[in-house]
């Protein structure tokens, strides 16, 4: 009957004998063969245990790995309270009633950076957003900013509470209250009726539409109240959650 344990035995007998002869009898074996001999014994058995040598050296090596299992690409991070510079290229202030909205899109006027000093949002990127009433004044909401004219993310970031008014009286000079200005359709409906037509040739292509059908509806008064914002000095944003793009 054959009796592996004894082949096993006798192999290995043979091997040792073979290679006692071939160092003694200088010739026997090549020098390359003996050392590819060696080389299989000392590393036979490991090959058997680590198939794959760059897993075995390497074994979280995301190329080695199936897509499911790869780990995300790095995400650039700016934390939450980072304050954001804005400017406003259309206008040098806006003017609104108290209980007015206007959607605006705002520049970035510096370049913003993360914890590890990477330039991720870029001087010259826009932010869109609105400026909206709330309890005691106006405030800007953002909503997303866009880099590079094509790549959008949502943000959320707001301004301080903008608080002044502004009295504006009949008689007073159009020209120098509304000289710069970004005005809303309500503000300017006001502003018409008890400044006049003035409004009008001062600042038409800056007031909203409908200010024609508004504005016979406050004919009569003599003052009215707008909230008055200069964007560089009032609307810098300043942000309530943590920013990640990727």
């Amino acid at each position: 009957m054959f009796n592996s344990k004894k082949w096993r035995f006798g192999t290995s007998l043979l091997l040792t004998l073979g290679m006692t002869l071939a160092t003694a009898t200088p010739g026997l074996m090549s020098n390359p063969a003996m050392a590819q001999f060696y080389r299989q014994r000392q590393y036979g058995n490991q090959r058997g245990q680590y198939p794959n040598n760059l897993q075995r050296q390497f074994p979280g090596n995301p190329r080695t790995l199936p897509v499911n299992q790869r780990r995300p690409l790095p995400v650039a991070q700016i934390p939450a309270g980072t304050l954001i510079p804005v400017g406003y290229e259309e206008a040098e202030k806006v003017v609104l009633t108290p209980d007015e909205s206007m959607r605006l899109r705002l520049t970035v006027t510096q370049d913003i950076r993360d914890v590890q000093g990477r330039v991720v949002i870029p001087f010259g990127s826009e932010i869109e957003g609105q400026l909206r009433p709330v309890s005691n004044g106006t405030q800007f909401f953002a909503e997303q900013v866009i880099i590079g004219d094509r790549r959008r993310f949502r943000i959320d970031a707001i301004s301080k509470v903008v608080t002044d008014t502004e009295r504006i009286t009949k008689g007073a000079n159009a020209g120098d209250i509304l000289k710069g200005a970004a005005v809303g359709t309500g503000a300017a409906a006001l502003l018409s009726a008890v400044l006049g037509d003035d409004v009008l040739e001062v600042e038409r292509l800056l007031i909203g539409a409908g200010l024609g059908a508004l504005g016979g509806v406050f004919v009569g008064r003599d003052k009215v109240e707008v909230v008055v914002i200069y964007p560089e000095e009032d609307l810098d944003l300043r942000l309530r959650s943590d920013l990640a793009l990727r």
